[in-house]
This record gives C-alpha cells, structure tokens and sequence, in this order.
C-alpha cells in the first residue's frame, strides 16, 4: 500500500493540501479507533455508544426484541442490525450523537444566548443539545432498522422459512417506525421550529439517498448503472451525510449560534461524513493480504472511480473476465485490476481531501478538548498504510 500512496499527489482535487502527515500512520486499528471514541466521550460527559439504550429498554421495543428471537437460525437481516446495537464495528458505531456533542461543547454557550438557558448547562453542553444527538442517533437507527427489509422474491431455502422472513419484515417496519416516531416527539419537545426544519429535511434527505441506493443495487453482481464520482458524492450526502451536517447546525441554532458557526458546524459534519464514507469503502482494498478477498459493492467510491478512469467498456470487461460459473464475481481478479488502476490512489485522495476540509470547518471554533477530539475522529478517519 506504501506504493500506492507514493504515487499520490497534492491537487489531484482541488482544496487538497496534501498534508500527508495529519494523516500518516498505519489504517485506524479497531483499538485505535475505540481509544479516540472513548476519549471523546469522556469530554462530553457519557458513553454516547448507549445514547439511545433508553429507547431501546422501553416496554415497547422489548416486546418487539423478544420477538425478534423467532429470527434465530435464519439469515434475515435485522439479526445483524440488532446485534450492532451492542458489539459495534468501526464503520457502524454510533458516532454521529458523539460528534453533535462534541461540536456543541466545542461552539460553548453563546454570548447571545439568554440566562435561564446559561444554567441548563451540563459538562458545557445544554440539555436540548444532548437530547438533539439523541434524536440524532434515533433516526439513524430507525432508518438501519428499517434497511433490514428483504426482498421476498429474492429469497432462497437457506435463508430460511417464507414465514420466519415475512414475519421479519413486519418487525423490522415495525421497529423502525417506532424509533422514528420517538425521534419526532422528541425533536418536538426542542420547541425550536428552525430545529424541526432542519432535521425534518435530514429525514427527507435519507429517505432520497436510500431510494437512489435501492435503485442503483445490483443482482448477484450483476453490472450496476454508469454513475461518475460527482453523482455518488450527492448520494452519499443524501444517505449518509445530510443528517450528520444538518444535525451539527441544529446544535448550533440551540445555542443561538450566529449564521457563520452554523455554517462551519454544517461542513464539519458533510466532510467527515463524506470522508467516514470513503475509508469504509476503501476498506476491502487496504486490508492486509493475510485477511483474503472481500466482497465489495460496484457503487464503492474506488469502483466508481476506477471506472471513470478505465471507461465504461473497460470496466464492464474485466467484470466479465472475473466472472465465474453463472453470476458469482471472483473478487480477488476483480480487486488485484482495480489496485492495478488508478481508482484506489484516488478514492485515499478525496478521503483526505474531505478530511482537510472537515478541520479547516474547525478553525472558526476556540482552542479545546472538544475541537480537538473532533480533529482527532477525522485523523483516525483518514489514517492508511
């Protein structure tokens, strides 16, 4: 991999700085990864890994866990879903509740902001802020809940019994929705229409980015649609990142931030976004050789660019030639022809690209732990050997 950066270079994209040494060091270890979060959630005062554990205890949403049980022994999806809730992995842990906090302590308490609101302070962050990153991460596990629907027709005997799978669904929908209409209630109680606006919006927004990502899925690796990097990039943000940027503002407008920090919170949270995206997809092409293949998604950020670097009819080719009996994919020829192409230097590069331009969002906030911890979360983001 040292091979591959060595061929990087500064304005590839534009705003790349190409200060390799913010992001130097080997790819961010789940060890790592766990000590920045941990440090960060010492800042803000609790483990936000459980900020939305009171939801998830309620009366209701046991009933539908146990549930849920019947599950066992089949390959529905929700399994998995709820098994992230108490083991997360590096790319699924509940990091965007962490980061509204961390952006809240780090803004501090306006000089605007009236005295009553002054005293409801806790560790530096106002109460409706905390309860704004516990919406926060509602609505996005309402959303992971509710991707946990299968196709039925596409369902073969080893998922396991039509019933079990059909029963699946219902919960899933169920479950979902019940997260999402507690995230509502609570985003009411913030009393704040600016609020409301904003993270309504988020909530249009990944209802988009997931129709677009359902429209562009493929069957069993079958060639996915001729998307370019600029088309991801605005699916991406729509899907993964509105929420993040949207939610960031929202803390400011709480602390009746001017329009220049609410500004600044929003690019914090659509770069690092975009910048998580891209380390999570770059994942199965910088593992270390010893791990073997991994299957990848045809609309990853590097297979996206490797195609726009290849051609259309070159990409579609070289799918063929690594196709194996039927529609199976070998994805070991599919990703030693992608490393071989230009696609993986560029997908590290836009990585750091949308890295700088998450801390240079930060330059407006005062000197702290909280700006810090957020500079810290972008580096361990953005780190690959």
């Amino acid at each position: 991999m040292s091979r591959l950066l060595s061929r990087l270079r500064p304005g590839q994209f534009p705003g790349f700085t190409g200060r390799c040494s913010l992001f130097s060091g080997s790819q961010g270890s789940a060890s790592h990864w766990s000590k920045v979060v941990s440090d960060a959630e010492k800042i803000v005062g609790y483990p936000t890994s459980f900020m939305s554990l009171r939801c998830l205890l309620s009366d209701e949403l046991s009933n539908i866990a146990m549930q849920v049980r019947k599950l066992v022994g089949t390959r529905h999806p929700l399994l998995n879903t709820a098994r992230s809730f108490v083991a997360d992995s590096r790319n699924n842990l509940q990091m965007r509740g962490l980061v509204v906090l961390l952006m809240s302590k780090a803004a501090g308490p306006s000089k605007t902001a009236d005295i009553p609101l002054q005293h409801d302070m806790v560790s530096g962050i106002y109460s409706s802020q905390r309860g704004l990153a516990e919406i926060t991460e509602l609505i996005h596990t309402a959303f992971l809940v509710h991707r946990g629907i299968v196709n039925i027709r596409e369902l073969k005997a080893c998922d396991g019994p039509m019933k079990d799978m059909q029963f699946g669904n219902k919960m899933a929908i169920l479950s979902g929705d019940f997260l999402l209409a507690n995230a509502c209630t609570g985003l009411a109680q913030l009393q704040n229409t600016k609020v409301v606006e904003l993270v309504s919006s988020a909530i249009g927004d990944l209802v988009q980015g997931i129709y677009y990502e359902n429209s562009n899925l493929s069957e069993e690796n079958n060639i996915t649609d001729d998307i370019g990097i600029s088309t991801w990039k605005e699916q991406i943000f729509l899907s993964h990142g509105a929420l993040l940027a949207k939610s960031c503002k929202a803390a400011m407008e709480l602390a009746n931030h001017d329009s220049l920090l609410q500004t600044m919170a929003y690019r914090y949270g659509e770069h690092m976004s975009l910048s998580h995206k891209l380390s999570s997809d770059l994942l199965p092409f910088v593992k270390e050789k010893s791990a073997g293949p991994s299957p990848f998604s045809f609309n990853s950020a590097p297979v996206v660019l490797h195609q726009e670097f290849v051609g259309r009819e070159a990409w579609i080719h070289q799918i063929e030639e690594a196709r194996l009996k039927g529609s199976m994919v070998d994805f070991t020829k599919l990703e030693e022809a992608i490393k071989a192409g230009k696609g993986v230097t560029a997908a590290i590069d836009l990585c750091r690209y949308h890295g700088n331009k998450a801390l240079e969002a930060l330059k407006g906030f005062p000197p702290s732990e909280a700006k810090s911890a957020l500079e810290n979360i972008v580096y361990a983001v953005t780190r690959f050997s």
